[in-house]
């Protein structure tokens, strides 16, 4: 009987700490998180297969799948006129070819990173497989890396491929041949090649027809290259029945090249043609070019009383870009003015169907409405009877100045243009102890002929002092004959002390070259010419800035592009790999070896764009620098361009 009540207590207890435990509130255990992509189970046709007549493939994998991206990230070699139907349903992936098979043909289908698990999205990244039409199959590769030239950012999911043609020609008439995409890291593998030469490009394919159009990013290699394939020894590292690493060998093969390095650009070619056009207001008028030009258009009016006159200097002024494609005239003639309904004759250059710039004319009709006025009230006089002063318009020129520069000139801006300004009704005044001290300062000029509303003047400054600007009534006159109010503006000059100064020692480089400061959104904010292998930097403000030098080799001062017509590669890059923390009132002094890291190791992570997302785990930064050391830890192309370039990261030259 005891034992019967002690079995009954002991099922009520069970059943209490139950309910107690289905009561509670937590987060249920599971087992620890998955991180390990899918993998490759089978498919039909299986690699490498050859006399393969289905243009269907069904892949299949350990796991439930997704994809992603597959129209940008997937890739079918021979190139497809139409895109392939690409889809998943549980473990299996499936292409449809829409294209007619190529008989003896090998085929390829890269997926790039597009397929992941579907629980925790864990990239499979680098699955490509291959199959023949014919009785064998063409298995050598070509592998490297491919970055922005201006950057060094990572070209993710840009379109790379070979010719076996090698004439000039080829890029931009035929479709490539064999091609690839660059992966999330930049990487390439092109698979599925026979024995012989080729050229290598890359190019960011908008419109889809596999070859380059000059509006388009390009890249391209500036040798042919001949793919071959080499019997090594792999080394694995295995634990065996007591947790203990030994190291294993077998056989395996090593494809190369595997070290191709391209950096994409674009020549900046645009059209030329009239792409907008108006009135802004009576005295105003704007044409917007759809290209950079050398040449200013020829306007002539065809309309009213001033039929036959051209707009030119003694009616107008011009206010332009350097590039002379945004265009804004500034009309001073009253008469001009006047004219509501203006067209214009507009000789200007335009490319042509062969591609040409040649000369054009359009007549421009700009209009303007002028505002209704409403019958004007009869002004009250005042108690003597005399009318209230009408109101004058001034003129808008001000000093764009805070804290001035101890470095840099005064500048001026003006809402007009101007016809007059008087040196001497200005007057610049230093405070010292409490009295104010005249000053000697440069006449205010513009910056450019073409920029006729920014103005500045060169000044000898104190650092750290108070000073004064006083402009007379009348010392400054627009084009339409309006002058200033009295200008009295205070301003102090920055301390020394406020400033940081940065100098690198450019070791081992003897070719010109020019560094550029960044800040944190990889924008240049000051330039130096390395001069006896010191780059300086004066007078910077305090913060946070990265580096990045290039070779300037045409020693115009400015980076320039490259141009496939002319095999001119880009001038090469190279950035600082640390980040430069400047404080107030110290200076930093910095070596740095331009060709000590290999490319991909260079750019500081905190400004670099195109970040790799290897899954649906988020990671620190730390850890991704971590995970980039950890994949490229082995050199290839010591001594070239740009130091080395690593292994691919899915391990494609091994197999």
């Amino acid at each position: 009987m005891k034992t019967l009540q002690h079995m009954h207590w002991l099922v009520a207890a069970i059943a209490a700490v139950t309910l107690a435990a289905c009561a509670s509130i937590g987060r249920p255990q599971g087992g620890p998180r998955d991180e390990v992509p899918p993998e490759f189970v089978r498919s039909s046709p299986m690699p490498g297969e050859t006399d393969v007549r289905n243009r269907r493939i069904d892949i299949y994998f350990d796991e439930n799948v997704q994809l992603k991206d597959v129209t940008s990230k997937v890739v079918v070699s021979p190139a497809q006129k139409e895109m392939p139907q690409i889809t998943s349903n549980g473990r299996r992936v499936t292409v449809e070819l829409r294209d007619t098979l190529i008989d003896s043909t090998t085929y390829t289908i890269d997926f790039g990173d597009a397929i992941s698990d579907l629980n925790e999205g864990n990239i499979y990244d680098g699955f490509a497989m291959e199959f023949s039409t014919g009785k064998t199959i063409d298995s050598l590769r070509i592998s490297g890396m491919l970055f922005e030239a201006r950057t060094l950012e990572p070209a993710q999911g840009m379109l790379v491929g070979v010719y076996s043609n090698l004439d000039d020609s080829c890029i931009s008439t035929l479709p490539m041949e064999r091609i690839a995409r660059t992966n999330q890291y930049g990487q390439f593998t092109i698979r599925g090649l026979k024995e012989g030469n080729y050229r290598i490009f890359a190019v960011n394919d908008l419109n889809r027809d596999y070859h380059w159009d000059r509006s388009e990013d390009v890249a391209f290699y500036d040798v042919t290259v001949s793919p071959s394939v080499n019997a090594i020894t792999v080394t694995d590292t295995l634990l065996d029945s007591h947790g203990q690493d030994s190291l294993v060998t077998r056989p395996g093969v090593e494809y190369l090249p595997n070290d191709i390095l391209l950096t994409w650009f674009n020549q900046n070619y645009k059209a030329q043609y009239l792409q907008k056009y108006e009135r802004i207001d009576s005295t105003r008028f704007y044409i917007e070019m759809a290209a950079p030009s050398d040449t200013l258009p020829e306007l002539t009016i065809v309309n009213g009383k001033n039929a036959g006159r051209k707009i030119d200097r003694s009616n107008s002024r011009l206010n332009a870009s350097a590039t002379l494609d945004t265009l804004e005239f500034w009309i001073t003639d009253p008469e001009i003015i006047s004219q509501d309904s203006l067209s214009l004759a507009t000789r200007y250059l335009k490319t042509d169907s062969n591609d040409q710039l040649s000369w054009t004319t359009d007549t421009l009709k700009f209009n303007f409405r002028r505002p209704k006025v409403k019958e004007k009230k009869k002004k009250k006089k005042d108690e003597e009877g005399a009318d209230s002063v009408p109101q004058l318009t001034f003129v808008d020129f001000r000093l764009n100045s805070g804290n001035q520069d101890v470095n840099r000139p005064m500048r001026f801006s003006s809402a007009t243009p101007l016809d007059t300004i008087i040196q001497s009704m200005i007057h610049l005044e230093v405070k010292e102890d409490s009295l104010w001290i005249p000053v000697t300062m440069n006449p205010i000029v513009t910056d450019t002929l073409l920029r006729p509303m920014r103005f500045h003047s060169d000044v000898r400054w104190t650092p750290g002092s108070q000073y004064r600007l006083t402009i007379d009534s009348l010392a400054i006159i627009d084009i339409y004959g309006h002058h200033n109010k009295p200008i009295t503006q205070e301003f102090k000059v920055k301390a020394l002390e406020d400033y940081s100064a940065l100098f690198f020692n450019m070791a081992d480089t003897t070719a010109s070259v020019i560094v550029e400061l960044l800040d944190s959104h990889d924008e240049p904010v000051a330039v130096s010419p390395v001069i006896k292998g010191t780059a300086s930097f004066n007078f910077i403000t305090p913060g946070t800035y990265y580096a990045r030098a290039f070779i300037d080799a045409n020693g115009n001062g400015v980076w320039d592009t490259g141009s496939v017509q002319d095999k001119i590669q880009p001038e090469e890059v190279y950035y600082y790999p640390k980040k430069l923390n400047l404080r107030k009132n110290w200076d930093v002094e910095e070596t740095w070896n331009i060709y000590e890291l290999p490319v991909d190791l260079q750019k500081p992570l905190d400004i670099k764009k195109n970040k790799p997302k290897n899954s649906s785990k988020e990671k620190t930064a730390d850890e991704e620098e971590d995970e980039e050391d950890d994949w490229s830890d082995t050199n290839f192309i010591p001594g070239s361009q740009y130091n080395d370039v690593h292994r691919n990261r899915d391990n494609n030259r091994y197999r």
